[in-house]
């Protein structure tokens, strides 16, 4: 169980409840998903808000790539193929530097080479204007498209194998290094400003698993949420977790590093509760450079518990990024 538990529900599981009364179309499935289900069509929606889920700082170029990956890696944990995508461009106060309209055609620059790697084309969408100095929100809605029943987050069962398809942790290693020197560079800055959605390994993988989601908002929050909505127990084992070389040389690999990793969010790794049986099956589905790790196993129960080489080991206070304490 969550160390606070005692203090009730988050303002964001509150609200989260009233929209799920809001939301009763079939195709909503009461919320309990990242996305929508309308027949084959996958919808979803993303919003990233300046000083929030970007640096101020950042290039406009890695804003605008980071908009279209995040709602992609909705669609890569679904087994969906993009189609189309809807902007909500907010036209905001310029950049130091910079002209009116430099930043936000920068954004799209960065936007359109999202769009052309992943075969993601703009059909529309909103623009307004903010007031002076307000910061930057910016939302985009992807349509998908999959032929095959996708995978929801409360198919998980009880023995199933939790799969995860990439790394942890080095986006927010990349953040706080920004923090720290806001003219850092390197692969941990690369990786949190331009995120790879993993729509092939995404689209392999669906097809084994029970239950599939994106880890965006930290393995141990995500992994409990896909537990609670499968009616299951989870456990994640620490000293399984898949790190980048690059955050291994600035975090290092120690139990400290690896709860820094299991929390930190931004990661848009791919979670999947597969059956056991099918393990090398799915192992050998995926492209040769897909980097997959058996991170933990779904149980009878509920909550969820964390082990480091087999020893129960404390939750910390915080799972992941809670927007409302965030």
């Amino acid at each position: 169980m969550k160390p606070n538990d005692d203090a009730g529900p988050s303002l964001e599981a509150r609200l989260h409840a009233r929209l799920a009364r809001l939301a009763d179309h079939p195709a909503a499935a009461g919320l309990a998903d990242d996305v929508a289900h309308l027949g084959t069509h996958i919808l979803t929606h993303d919003t990233i808000v300046e000083g929030v889920h970007y640096r101020p700082d950042d290039p406009p170029e890695s804003v605008g790539w980071k908009l279209a990956a995040v709602n992609l890696s909705d669609l890569a944990a679904k087994g969906a193929r993009p189609v189309g995508a809807l902007l909500s461009l907010t036209i905001g106060t310029p950049g130091e530097h910079m002209s009116p309209g430099d930043w936000e055609e920068r954004f799209l620059t960065g936007l359109a080479a999202a769009g052309e790697s992943y075969g993601l084309p703009l059909l529309g969408g909103d623009t307004v204007a903010l007031p002076e100095g307000a910061p930057r929100v910016l939302g985009l809605t992807v349509i998908g498209d999959s032929q095959a029943p996708a995978p929801r987050r409360d198919g998980g069962q009880a023995g199933d194998l939790l799969l995860l398809l990439g790394t942890l942790g080095a986006a927010m290693a990349g953040l706080e290094a920004l923090d720290q020197d806001p003219e850092a560079t390197g692969p941990l800055v690369d990786i949190y400003r331009r995120p790879v959605p993993l729509l092939a390994p995404g689209a392999a993988l669906a097809r084994h698993a029970h239950a599939m989601m994106d880890v965006s908002d930290g393995l141990l929050l995500d992994a409990a949420r896909m537990a609670d909505a499968s009616g299951c127990s989870v456990t994640i084992e620490l000293a399984s977790l898949p790190l980048e070389t690059a955050f291994i040389a600035e975090k290092g690999e120690d139990r400290a590093a690896r709860l820094f990793a299991a929390t930190a969010g931004d990661d848009y790794a791919l979670l999947a509760a597969i059956p056991p049986e099918t393990e090398e099956a799915v192992r050998q589905s995926l492209p040769r450079d897909a980097r997959v790790t058996i991170v933990g196993r779904l149980a009878s129960g509920t909550g969820l518990s964390l082990t480091h080489d087999g020893a129960p080991v404390e939750l910390p206070e915080r799972l992941g990024h809670e927007h409302d304490r965030d």
